[in-house]
């Protein structure tokens, strides 16, 4: 499972114009599900999003999570992050999970995400056409890739 995380002022995804899920102060989570993922990397990987520090404390040091902000989420499925790009110029996306069983990862992810305490987890819509805006704060932007915690 691989993640695109970006500390966010405000974010939101559309499909057909329409606003479909909207965040103010929290992150943006673009989330793409490889071939052999299962609910342990989507624990895992809710896990450390929740926990990822990367707000800044009264020092202004990156100290505080998601949860400590008492921040939103808003997560979208993102299947092009499983591009292959070894040959050619052209990706392949082999490398992503079949179509149900992403979505059904996918929304166990957002799940774990409010088992774990986020207080708002908006989402896009699965397999849809979406327009993502967001105000990056910093900006910070950080790349999970579940592989550097779980050994397959």
């Amino acid at each position: 499972m691989k993640a695109v995380i970006q500390r966010v002022l405000s974010a939101c995804v559309r499909v057909d114009r329409e606003i479909v899920g909207k965040v103010d102060k929290g992150l943006l989570v673009l989330l793409g599900v490889m071939e052999g993922d299962g609910e342990k990397e989507a624990e895992t990987m809710a896990s450390k999003t929740a926990k990822l520090r990367i707000f800044e404390d009264s020092d202004e040091k990156m100290n505080l999570s998601v949860l400590d902000v008492e921040g939103e989420i808003l997560s979208v499925s993102q299947f092009t992050l499983c591009a292959d790009v070894k040959k050619g110029n052209r990706p392949s996306f082999t490398p992503s999970a079949e179509p149900s069983e992403a979505k059904r990862l996918y929304e166990y992810f957002n799940e774990c995400l409010k088992k774990e305490g986020v207080k708002s987890v908006e989402t896009g819509i699965f397999a849809a056409d979406m327009k993502v805006e967001l105000i990056n704060d910093g900006p910070v932007t950080i790349i999970f890739d579940t592989d550097t915690w779980i050994k397959k």
